[in-house]
């Protein structure tokens, strides 16, 4: 496999995120539907925290058993680090959001300075909650399909052609799925996203496995890997606390519970089909 190719199925299995996408457009206001919704999307994202921390733990485990304590030392700073960056950023960002979203407005009459900064937000800030839990998920998502970019392109270099096919097969299905996860926050919400916005999230969360087959295929770095997929559970642990939080507002256990465990095994069972593959 040429080095044209492999970019090119590694674009393939970053966009089949797009294809989960669509039913973000999907409104039905009955109050289960939003919760099986949100519930899957929480399911799916608990398979990729066990997913990605396996992925970031394996080499850390390797270097520790092989005793090779220098290699052991990095690994595990670079996995403990990555993951404190990946949690603590995202809530120390959303706690700066709230406090700028919160900042009172001064009251009518002459323009004054504090109103048009108070109304000067962001893009950010003005999308609504469940809009910017999907941006979050997204952007975890893309940090871990980073780390799976890395693996095709590293696995392609390596001349591990039939391993990076299985891959793109794989990572393809679980992109899939994924784009369905990122939309989840946004069906209980009465205004449909629009087509653009929905591109945004699919080419933040996509993107990064094309850019990791790139960087991967050109340079070999187990200790980069260990890096992203770490920062990846730690903002992906993020979004699953606040999804939580999500689920338990609709007062659903059991529905809730059914469609987060719904999620669970859709997660595992794409990565059966890649393991069986592989085999």
């Amino acid at each position: 496999m040429n080095t044209t190719e492999t970019l090119i199925l590694g674009a393939v299995a970053g966009l089949t995120i797009f294809l989960g996408l669509p039913i973000g457009r999907v409104r039905n206001t009955h109050p289960a539907l939003r919760a099986a919704l949100s519930a899957t999307a929480t399911g799916i994202l608990v398979f990729l925290l066990w997913d990605v921390l396996s992925g970031g733990v394996e080499p850390v485990e390797a270097s520790l058993q092989a005793r090779h304590w220098g290699v052991f030392a990095v690994r595990a700073s670079l996995l403990g680090g990555g993951f404190t960056l990946g949690l603590m950023s995202l809530v120390y960002y959303d706690a700066w959001l709230k406090r700028r979203r919160a900042t009172p407005l001064v009251g009518p009459g002459a323009a004054a300075v504090d109103e048009f900064e108070a109304r000067a937000h962001s893009w950010v800030e003005s999308l609504s909650p469940g809009r910017r839990l999907a941006l979050l998920i997204a952007t975890g998502i893309g940090i871990h399909n980073f780390g799976e970019g890395l693996a095709i392109g590293q696995s392609a270099a390596g001349g591990e052609v039939s391993l990076a096919l299985v891959l793109i097969i794989g990572f393809g299905l679980h992109n899939a799925t994924e784009g369905f996860g990122i939309v989840g926050p946004m069906s209980g919400e009465a205004e449909r996203p629009s087509w653009g916005l929905l591109g945004l999230l699919g080419l933040i969360g996509g993107a990064p496995t094309f850019v990791g087959t790139v960087i991967g295929h050109a340079w070999v770095s187990e200790a980069l890997q260990v890096a992203f997929f770490a920062v990846a559970a730690g903002s992906i642990l993020y979004v699953v606390m606040e999804l939580f939080n999500v689920c338990r507002r609709f007062s659903m256990p059991t529905l809730v519970t059914w469609m987060i465990l719904l999620g669970i095994v859709v997660g595992f069972a794409t990565d059966f089909v890649l393991k069986a593959a592989g085999a």
